[in-house]
């Protein structure tokens, strides 16, 4: 079932970031170290880097978050469920965010939205929000967690992912799913977290279709991942052995960022 674009403001195409994210970006990036217990003594001691050389601190953090992904993904248990709640908790409407101002988001028309398929996928034509509909949806009423520290109980339904990538042929041993999105969002995760069983691509939310400024006509909605792991609006998918990077993980983020 498809519906016209609302009337919810439009904006351009070009990605910027205002003074005011790049400070929060900071912000977040530190408060990430603080909490992972290295001050810069610490990290002078574990790897021996002068920490007056900006470069051989970036080079640290990163062989540092590098290191923290690799311990995620070996203590993920793809079978091991998160905790679910009582439908009288569940936020309405849920929280938005992004990089941008909600006043800023652009609708997408959900009967012209096509679902781009790439990479290891043997069947690779398009996808219609009509075509999404009429898989076998799933309910979720699980926490949605944002990296900046706040958190809510969302209600979620939609697809099993694993069902729609078993659909389409895709390699299920490889080990990257890439998603791209209608705001010009990137975003990626492991293909373990990608066939968890409550890992879906939402199309509604508290028994309701998604709103624009939430993610219509699709998003993906994973209860292993922190919320910027889960892209909102999305146009293309890609299954790929090729590390697909993000938005945010290009900018500094932990790439893996399980719960």
């Amino acid at each position: 079932m498809t519906r016209p674009p609302s009337p919810s403001r439009f904006r351009g195409r070009t990605i910027t970031q205002t003074d005011e994210q790049r400070g929060l970006i900071g912000e977040i990036d530190r408060r990430r170290v603080l909490r992972g217990g290295f001050s810069l003594g610490a990290l002078a001691m574990l790897t021996g880097c002068d920490v007056t050389d900006d470069a051989a601190v970036q080079r640290a953090l990163k062989a540092i978050s590098r290191w923290n992904d690799r311990v995620q993904a070996a203590l993920f248990r793809p079978d091991r469920l998160a905790p679910t709640y009582d439908r009288s908790l569940v936020v309405r409407p849920p929280r938005f965010n992004a990089y941008y101002g909600v006043e800023d988001v652009e609708p997408v028309d959900g009967s012209t939205w096509r679902l781009e398929l790439a990479g290891l996928i043997a069947d690779r034509r398009p996808w219609t929000l009509r075509d999404i509909n009429a898989l076998p949806a799933q309910t979720w009423i699980y926490r949605h967690v944002c990296v900046e520290g706040w958190d809510y109980i969302g209600q979620w339904s939609g697809p099993n992912f694993r069902l729609f990538l078993e659909r389409v042929g895709a390699d299920l041993t490889a080990k990257y799913v890439a998603f791209r999105c209608a705001d010009g969002y990137t975003g990626s995760i492991d293909m373990p977290s990608a066939l968890h069983p409550q890992t879906i691509l939402a199309t509604g939310y508290a028994d309701e279709p998604i709103a624009d400024p939430f993610g219509f006509p699709l998003r993906l909605r994973s209860a292993v991942k922190l919320g910027f792991k889960n892209p909102k609006w999305i146009t293309a998918i890609e299954v790929t052995n090729t590390y697909p990077g993000g938005y945010w993980e290009d900018r500094g983020f932990n790439w893996f960022s399980g719960l």
